[in-house]
């Protein structure tokens, strides 16, 4: 075991021995580095103004993503190289492509956002700066600016491929034999709080046994914020993040198993694979630095009522394996959600896999996802359905939502009036009404009650016209402006 966070940046080696760990990775290099070039904006992995980069191999290859610094945890970065923007420039401060392409674009006013916005695109250029305009802005929606406006910086994104290019070394990966095992003493309360790493199912599974009321930590896009707006005090950590078997993602002839450390980025392709409204649902699922530190298997585990991941695979009939030490078990992934924050874990038992059945040839499925803003936002509604049609009448309806109660929930009223029946526009209309019977939504602060009942409604007939091929989604006109 080791008690020491190994990580490299500007080609130099750092070694932090037992650091607090939820110590994120902007306040050490704020505090403790003094880079001040990565700023602070909202805490909570949404603005975007506190993205650095983190590389590290994968497949033979270096991976550069660009992720959350005022989120992830500094022993999240073991084993890693490490990026901010005082990284980029080169001989006699030259500036690097992507900060001279910001320059003569004129792609900055206050600067407060820009180091950030830089640190996006230097990932997305060290990963091949594909410069279709979709893919810029999908690279950059998840920083924010309140003042110069995206045009000019789109604009930088085409250009900075036009610069000589400037020769990059890729990051040797770093020994991290061993599991990290951290402890740290509050010089304050004299408190100690542990941090686990394991790299084996096995170790994993003996932590949760010695330790059955620890946090599990994957990407920490939601962990995080326990620490950074709730303030709360977190006594031990079990990190999946380095554990082998749970990084696994494997398709056969008929389903894609999707280990619980798989982050979503790395799952992106397999989904939308499986289904081109999977793929769209991901790519508006956070925004690019969410999806890079966040997985599939912590968005379930959550538990939240609003898991846009959850409706989609509860429709497609999703199957959940959860471990403890040892000992396995597989259950319907809709019976995992028992009531508002409660699921059907017991005390050490981790989510392992979630296993995704593939569709059939004839298989009907749509997924729709509702929210004030397009990109890097949560739900207001998020709803799908699949069904088989025989001869035109629907069978083996499902239907799932997330946002409509206190667990993503299936609706089952709304299925027994589709199922068996013609798939027309009164047997679509019969499952709406009985949604009144399935749901009874609350209002917040993204959608009164009202909202949510007559749009989930309106998500079932949406789906009826466009198997009747009518076209009603604001994704193929956005497509067509991006060409």
């Amino acid at each position: 075991m080791r008690d020491t966070v190994r990580f490299r940046l500007d080609g130099v080696l750092h070694e932090v021995r037992n650091p607090d760990p939820t110590l994120t990775v902007l306040r050490y290099l704020r505090e403790t580095l003094t880079r001040s070039g990565t700023k602070e904006g909202c805490a909570e992995g949404d603005c975007g103004a506190c993205t650095v980069v983190v590389a590290e191999q994968a497949h033979g290859a270096a991976v550069f993503r660009a992720v959350n610094s005022c989120i992830l945890f500094l022993p999240m970065i073991d084993g890693k190289t490490l990026y901010t923007v005082e990284s980029l420039s080169g001989p006699h401060d030259a500036l690097h492509p992507v900060q001279q392409a910001m320059v003569d674009c004129n792609a900055s006013q206050c600067g407060f956002c820009t180091p950030g916005f830089v640190m996006s695109l230097y990932a997305h250029y060290r990963n091949g700066a594909d410069t279709n305009e979709g893919a810029i802005c999908d690279a950059l929606a998840g920083n924010l600016c309140r003042c110069t406006g995206y045009g000019p910086i789109v604009s930088a994104a085409k250009k900075m491929g036009e610069y000589r290019q400037i020769e990059e070394v890729s990051p040797a990966p770093l020994d991290t034999d061993g599991m990290l095992a951290l402890t740290y003493v509050d010089p304050h309360t004299g408190a100690v709080r542990k941090f686990f790493a394991p790299q084996t199912i096995v170790q994993l599974g003996e932590l949760s046994e010695m330790y059955p009321d620890a946090v599990y930590l994957a990407g920490a896009t939601d962990v995080g914020l326990w620490v950074t707006k709730r303030l709360r005090v977190l006594d031990t950590i079990i990190s999946v993040a380095s554990v082998a078997e749970l990084r696994v993602l494997s398709e056969t002839k008929d389903t894609v198993e999707i280990g619980a450390g798989v982050r979503y980025s790395e799952a992106y392709q397999a989904l939308e694979r499986l289904h081109p409204d999977l793929g769209e649902l991901l790519r508006r699922l956070g925004s690019v630095q969410v999806r890079n530190a966040g997985t599939i298997g912590g968005n379930i585990a959550n538990g939240s009522p609003i898991a846009d991941s959850v409706p989609p695979l509860v429709a497609l009939g999703a199957t959940l394996g959860l471990r403890k030490g040892a000992a396995q078990r597989m259950l319907p992934l809709e019976d995992f959600f028992l009531a508002y924050g409660k699921q059907d874990r017991q005390p050490g038992e981790f989510v392992e896999k979630v296993i995704v059945p593939k569709l059939g040839a004839q298989d009907v499925f749509r997924v729709y996802k509702l929210s004030k803003r397009f990109d890097q936002d949560i739900s207001a509604v998020c709803g799908a359905i699949k069904f088989t049609p025989d001869r035109g009448i629907a069978r083996g309806v499902r239907i799932a939502f997330g946002g409509m109660a206190a667990t993503p929930k299936r609706a089952k009223a709304a299925e027994a009036a589709l199922e068996g029946r013609p798939w027309n526009e009164a047997g679509v209309r019969a499952a709406m009404a009985a949604l009144e019977k399935d749901f009874a939504p609350i209002a917040d602060m993204r959608a009164s009650a009202r909202y949510r009942m007559e749009a989930a409604k309106n998500l079932l007939l949406r789906a009826y016209r466009e198997t009747n091929g009518e076209s009603a989604r604001v994704l193929a006109e956005q497509a067509m402006a991006y060409e």
